[in-house]
């Protein structure tokens, strides 16, 4: 095979592959009953210029018929006028007319014949045509669901370019959420392990220098609380021992009796030692 060959059945291979995909069955089929109509109108008008020629043909029979019978009178009319002659002229124009008016049968006839053969393929085609008109209708509209579920399934599928482009948008936000959340993640490890710092933090530091600053806080606040407690424990003192005093005698009495007994004891022992 030549370059040239097969150049050109290159061409040709990819010449029918387009326009297979371009061509729509649906308006093949709409073309085909267009051209179909269009021949049984034609042979529709071939009907009726036959029926008009077979009926031009009756006229002139009718006519032929109506000047051979008058052909026959004039005859008539010469015998009776002992013109042989003019009768003879009239018997032969009359045998001529007579010939025509065969001549025209014979074409009568056969233009019907034709009629005949003709209105009946009319009758055919027209029949077809109709026939393929349903079968047209029927094909689209199987056509017709079929691609609709077709488009329906790829859809589904997610295998059609609309719903595949969704598809990619869906999975490339759901990439992008998990980047987000990993990133968030390891940033809090890094900043609860100390290899970064946290900027909004008050005072700044590691965290080696933010656990002893909150211990020294918290030391100083126990030092506080104590001197605070004892400031506060010789007046609560005080004022014990004044309600105490403005209390009854008798309950004062045994309150001063054991301090009496206690300033005493050591002179009586003083004494009893000396």
């Amino acid at each position: 095979m030549s370059m040239m060959k097969r150049i050109g059945m290159i061409f040709r291979a990819k010449a029918s592959k387009a326009l297979d995909k371009a061509e729509d069955p649906r308006e093949t089929l709409d073309y085909s009953y267009q051209r179909q109509v269009e021949m049984l109108t034609k042979v529709r008008r071939g009907v009726a210029d036959v029926a008009t020629s077979r009926k031009r043909v009756e006229l002139q029979v009718n006519q032929l018929n109506q000047q051979s019978d008058k052909l026959t009178e004039q005859a008539k009319k010469a015998l009776s006028m002992d013109r042989e002659d003019l009768a003879r002229e009239a018997l032969t124009r009359k045998s001529g007319v007579q010939s025509q008016i065969t001549d025209l049968q014979a074409q009568h006839a056969q233009l019907q014949a034709e009629e005949e053969k003709l209105t009946l393929a009319s009758q055919r085609l027209q029949a077809k045509v109709e026939a393929f008109r349903t079968k047209k209708e029927t094909i689209k509209a199987t056509y017709t669901a079929a691609e609709a579920q077709t488009r329906i399934n790829e859809a589904f599928s997610g295998i059609s370019e609309e719903m595949g482009d969704v598809g990619m948008a869906i999975q490339r936000a759901e990439d992008k959420t998990q980047q987000m959340q990993a990133r968030a993640g390891a940033i809090d490890e890094l900043i609860s392990s100390g290899a970064l710092e946290d900027s909004s933090s008050l005072g700044g530091g590691d965290d080696i220098s933010r656990e002893l600053e909150s211990m020294s806080s918290q030391s100083e606040v126990d030092s506080e609380l104590a001197a605070l407690k004892a400031q506060t424990t010789p007046e609560v003192a005080g004022s014990q021992t004044a309600a105490l005093g403005q209390g009854s005698g008798e309950a004062a009495a045994p309150a001063a009796s054991p301090a009496a007994e206690e300033s005493a004891q050591p002179e009586g022992q003083g004494g009893a030692q000396s």
